[in-house]
């Protein structure tokens, strides 16, 4: 399985960015989707995740300004970004559990300047 994130960029603060995952296989047997991000120097940690029957989970600080989906029928995953702030620059990975392993996809690049 192989997960291809796109849709990072520059973009001035308060701005939007919508973050595109593509699967290389059908994403309806993954109960789990999610993106993880990692800035320069820190830890990477969980943003959202979205379960099969659809619970979802952000980290605190994206809380009302972020927002995951997922189209099972195109094998895609989606993290909406509204009034992104500097600190949200990062890199952002897709994520699924596959047989209980857990997969990254590449990543791409979010910069938030302000």
């Amino acid at each position: 399985v192989q997960l291809v994130e796109s849709g990072g960029g520059l973009v001035q603060a308060g701005g939007s960015l919508r973050l595109s995952c593509t699967a290389s296989e059908n994403i309806s047997r993954f109960h789990v989707m999610g993106w993880w991000r990692q800035a320069p120097g820190k830890q990477r940690e969980l943003v959202a995740i979205l379960t099969g029957d659809g619970r979802t989970n952000y980290l605190e600080s994206v809380k009302g300004r972020f927002t995951i989906s997922r189209d099972n029928a195109n094998n895609m995953a989606f993290l909406q970004m509204n009034s992104l702030k500097p600190e949200d620059t990062a890199v952002y990975s897709c994520y699924t559990l596959n047989d209980g392993s857990p997969l990254w996809g590449a990543g791409t690049q979010v910069t938030v300047f302000s």
